[in-house]
């Protein structure tokens, strides 16, 4: 009776596991076909992609719409402007997200109540853009590059995994500290920091991943073009793709739109991929040890 309870139970897990393993594989070529298609649609050339809908391997290799995005001046300074911002802004993002979050993981601190709450409850509830344009312009943030991080400097959600990440780690930790000496910037700089590393590096990832996808913000709060970044920059030039030459481009035949669209998602997208994999070790455990203790 046993060995056939066994062997059934053998038999059911090997079904569970290839019907499991067939539908995660289908699930991750579900996602990643269309990004293939989007690079192979990149580097197609112009016949193939206006004979084609759906391209894995382009036949024919062709550079043509990266040279029409990279010809215009203005694209490499709009590259720095982002790469700047999502540097400086995430690690302004970290310094005062991290600094808050201890602060309010600790249970002493007077009116932590209240400041939760307010953060909760800035998550259901904003101002909304025009409030917000009329702050960021009374501060004379317009035309600032501190427009672009600032207003978006502390993310409730971000703030409230790193709180719980703090809250879940030994009060003993903090008290055997100061026993040794240590004042609350030494326990948080030579304790908790330390410690908190997984969770630092999630939160910097969607930090940075927010920064690099700038776009409204830019739109709104910086009137010369000279600072736009990145993404904007991306957008003119599709725009511009459809029915003229781009501004200062030195290319005579302009690749087909949707050529130049699929080359600049893949613009847009590729640092974001090479930063993934530095931070990719520390992700779920960070993402879920903030997120399990409420």
């Amino acid at each position: 009776m046993e060995q056939s309870l066994r062997k059934d139970t053998t038999i059911g897990s090997k079904i569970f596991t290839i019907v499991n393993n067939t539908l995660l594989i289908l699930v991750a070529l579900a996602c990643l076909l269309p990004f293939v298609n989007v690079i192979a649609s990149s580097f197609a050339s112009t016949q193939e992609v206006v004979s084609k809908k759906f391209i894995l391997f382009p036949t024919t290799f062709s550079l043509d719409a990266y040279r029409y995005i990279l010809s215009t001046p203005t694209i490499f300074k709009g590259l720095g402007v982002s790469v700047g911002t999502t540097i400086v802004g995430t690690l302004v993002s970290m310094a005062l997200t991290a600094f808050m979050a201890y602060g309010l993981s600790r249970t002493y601190l007077y009116g932590r109540n209240a400041i939760n709450f307010i953060i909760v409850f800035s998550m259901l509830f904003s101002g909304g853009m025009i409030p917000t344009f009329l702050i960021v312009k009374g501060v004379g943030l317009i035309d600032s590059y501190w427009s672009l991080i600032l207003p978006v400097a502390i993310n409730a959600f971000n703030l409230i995994i790193m709180r719980n990440f703090f809250q879940a780690l030994p009060d003993s930790l903090e008290e055997s500290a100061k026993i040794d000496g240590c004042n609350d910037f030494g326990v948080f700089f030579k304790i908790m920091l330390p410690l908190a590393l997984p969770s630092i590096a999630t939160i910097s990832l969607f930090y940075g991943v927010t920064y690099w996808n700038t776009y409204m913000n830019a739109i709104l709060y910086l009137n010369d073009s000279n600072k736009w970044p990145i993404q904007v920059l991306l957008r003119q030039i599709v725009i511009v793709s459809s029915g003229m030459q781009a501004e200062g481009s030195s290319v005579d035949v302009i690749p087909p739109a949707q050529t130049i669209k699929m080359a600049v998602i893949v613009v847009a997208t590729v640092p974001m991929l090479i930063a993934y994999p530095f931070v990719q070790k520390h992700f779920t455990k960070g993402a879920l040890l903030g997120a399990v203790k409420g």
